[in-house]
């Protein structure tokens, strides 16, 4: 995925693996690293995932961040089968996300209707 940041430094973008947890998106990177500064000091990102002809927007809060020997042993094993393993390497930090808003995208056929969840709440029909 696609996980963009912001704040008062400006934005920042980096393609980062996940995995979900119940209704969490989970990733992992430096806890030194811009992403995580930013992320502190706004309490919000924006993930993309797909291609441009076919993608799911993804407005999130942080639910918080999970130090590596913290988080769920099945959250860590199916993280490091889609990358790497932060519980074998130094100065990493889990990113927990919670979904606020999700739009679809496949194409201007779609561009009305593609909200699908606003507010954390999945929607019944189209918003846009």
């Amino acid at each position: 995925m696609w996980l963009a940041t912001g704040g008062c430094a400006g934005p920042h973008l980096i393609p980062v693996a996940f995995v979900s947890d119940n209704d969490a998106i989970v990733t992992a990177t430096g806890e030194s690293s811009k992403t995580v500064r930013r992320i502190q000091e706004t309490k919000r990102a924006r993930v993309a995932v797909g291609t441009t002809s076919d993608v799911v927007m993804i407005d999130t809060v942080l639910d918080g961040l999970v130090p590596v020997p913290e988080v769920a042993t099945g959250v860590a094993d199916r993280f490091a089968a889609v990358s790497h393993d932060p519980r074998k390497m130094s100065g990493y930090v889990y990113i927990r996300l919670l979904p606020r808003r999700i739009q679809v995208w496949n194409g201007f056929h779609e561009f009305s209707g593609r909200t699908v969840m606003l507010k954390g709440e999945w929607l019944s029909g189209p918003v846009d």
